[in-house]
């Protein structure tokens, strides 16, 4: 059952990560360009060049913000990385119990007990 549950997880993961594949791309297009204006706003010394790159880093802000849904497509290609990840993992299906002698709650009521004698 895990490995069918972690099946049809995959599945749903690559099917939002392929629809998302284009803005995803965008997205990471948009983000080395506001990289590159910022280096380039902050090696100028013009003060209109300044200002060019302060508009140019807005118009590039505005194609990330109309591409920032991508991120589901990030999502889910973390998904499908942790699913990759848990596939061959053995299921637990021995329910292990406390011991006694490792419950801290059991040790302090022994030890009180002793020190109440």
């Amino acid at each position: 059952m895990k490995k069918f549950m972690l099946f049809i997880g995959g599945l749903v993961a690559l099917l939002i990560l392929l629809a998302n594949l284009g803005p995803m791309v965008l997205l990471a297009l948009s983000v080395w360009l506001l990289y590159i204006c910022f280096k380039k706003f902050i090696s100028t010394d013009s003060t209109a060049a300044k200002v060019g790159w302060v508009i140019l880093g807005l118009i590039v802000v505005s194609i990330t913000f109309s591409n920032i849904y991508a991120v589901l497509g990030v999502a889910a290609a973390y998904a499908l990385y942790l699913i990759y990840k848990n596939w061959d993992t053995p299921e637990a299906s021995v329910v292990h119990e406390i011991k006694e002698e490792d419950d801290p709650f059991t040790n302090f009521e022994k030890q009180w007990a002793e020190l109440n004698k």
